[in-house]
């Protein structure tokens, strides 16, 4: 009897735990992929502000990693952080500018009937 005790009591604590965790989700006004849209855009834009000022803090840092290295090598490796650091600022930058800019333009050939 104890063991069904036990059962019980960790059954109706589960299940008020979920009751008061869950959240109740109400169906938005618009159209499910506009809210998408929508998400992925302003999800973008941070993610593209970040990279911007992640990207120019990096390349100050590798720049004076250049000219402090006492080493040609060492300066030949900041300078080729520098390259990667801004080909990977381009690469994310640009696939979000071709989610932004060119997706639109197919816009009505996806629809579903």
């Amino acid at each position: 009897m104890k063991k069904w005790k036990r059962v019980l009591l960790l059954f109706t604590m589960t299940l008020m735990l979920t009751l008061s965790l869950s959240v109740t989700a109400f169906a938005a006004g618009e159209n499910m992929f506009e809210v998408a849209d929508t998400i992925i855009r302003d999800v973008y834009n941070n993610i593209a502000g970040i990279s911007t000022i992640l990207a120019g803090l990096m390349s100050a840092i590798a720049v004076i990693g250049a000219k402090m290295g006492n080493t040609q090598q060492k300066s030949d490796q900041a300078w080729d952080w520098l390259k990667r650091i801004w080909v990977a600022w381009a690469v994310i930058n640009g696939m979000g500018a071709f989610i932004a800019y060119v997706v639109p333009l197919f816009d009505g050939y996806a629809v579903l009937p």
